[in-house]
């Protein structure tokens, strides 16, 4: 008995073979890409060491993996969250309080949890104002300059302060005279004196420029007053998706972390030239060194007093889930560590 020959596919049933295979092919290749951005300033100096050294793909090659690594440099959290949550990057990185609202908002969808903190380093509130001593001294013709008035690191951290001087009501006290600025033009006024902001909640290395060019500029409260001591400024953030998908090449970042954290403590001076090169900063050798060098100034991945933002934005209503611990909202790779 002769065998009927086999009838030719249907375009259709031929497209969704293709489409299959294709889609086959893209998931057997997500290992392998990173797509990462980082924010400008030296709080980003662990991530400088991870590209400059080409950590990633160190770590990559160990496990038998080739690791595609593009690296973006964006400014502001609103940005670096609209840009993890429509896919267009993989990892993004803020600062804590962000960090933490992006995971509160996400816990029922996208679940986007902290890698790893990038440092702890102070803030500094300044003014130049001779009136103004403490934040009690604070009026409504002063002005305060943020990065992201009301929704930022500073802002929130300033909320917290304000209410624990002042009750959870007035949290928002000084909102009000809060303006969103650059931390460059905020420093250049605070320096220049004579206009309408005269107070900045700065990072380094601004903070260390303004009270070095201008003797009226004095320190206010620093952040770590407010939380109880060093804690964490900034740090990495993603989606559960790409940390459950991507089991290789997430690891190779976390090793590259802490391996950049782990050498820049012991080679304090090149990671000061290390981030003057790869950001193209035209700071002083001298400053930056200053900086890197300061004991305030910790470029550990390991999470400090996290865990005072989570519990202290909760209980405003900034925050409506309440964690149990910092491993809440962190991936698990880096629970063995003494975080808070």
């Amino acid at each position: 008995m002769r065998l009927a020959a086999p009838r030719p596919l249907r375009p259709a049933v031929l497209l969704a073979a293709a489409l299959a295979l294709s889609l086959s092919h893209a998931a057997a290749q997500a290992e392998g890409r990173i797509r990462l951005a980082q924010q400008f300033g030296i709080g980003y100096l662990i991530l400088d060491v991870v590209r400059d050294q080409k950590l990633i793909e160190k770590h990559g090659k160990s496990a038998g993996l080739d690791i595609d690594v593009e690296w973006t440099q964006i400014s502001g959290a609103t940005a670096m969250n609209e840009a993890l949550l429509a896919g267009n990057l993989d990892i993004v990185s803020a600062g804590v309080p962000p960090a933490l609202v992006l995971w509160d908002r996400t816990i029922d969808r996208q679940k986007v949890k902290l890698v790893a903190a990038l440092g702890s380093q102070p803030n500094y509130l300044l003014s130049n104002n001779p009136a103004v001593k403490t934040l009690d001294d604070l009026s409504p013709k002063d002005r305060i300059a943020v990065p992201a008035a009301g929704v930022g690191f500073q802002s929130r951290t300033l909320q917290i302060e304000a209410a624990r001087r002042y009750g959870k009501a007035q949290f928002k006290k000084f909102d009000d005279i809060t303006v969103s600025l650059p931390h460059p033009d905020a420093t250049a006024a605070l320096i220049s004196g004579g206009l309408e902001v005269n107070t900045h909640f700065s990072s380094a290395p601004f903070y260390y420029q303004a009270l070095e060019a201008n003797p009226s500029v004095h320190k206010l409260i620093s952040s770590y007053d407010i939380l109880g001591g060093p804690a964490t400024f900034n740090a990495l953030y993603t989606t559960q998706k790409f940390h459950d998908d991507n089991p290789k090449t997430y690891r190779a970042l976390y090793a590259a972390l802490g391996e950049a954290a782990q050498w820049i403590r012991e080679h304090k001076p090149e990671a000061a030239d290390t981030f003057i090169r790869v950001q193209k900063s035209k700071l002083a050798p001298e400053l930056v060194r200053k900086i890197v060098e300061d004991p305030e100034n910790d470029f550990t991945i390991v999470p400090q007093r996290t865990a005072v933002y989570a519990t202290q934005l909760h209980e405003l209503g900034v925050l409506k889930t309440r964690a149990g611990s910092w491993k809440d909202y962190f991936f698990e790779e880096i629970h063995d560590q003494p975080g808070s």
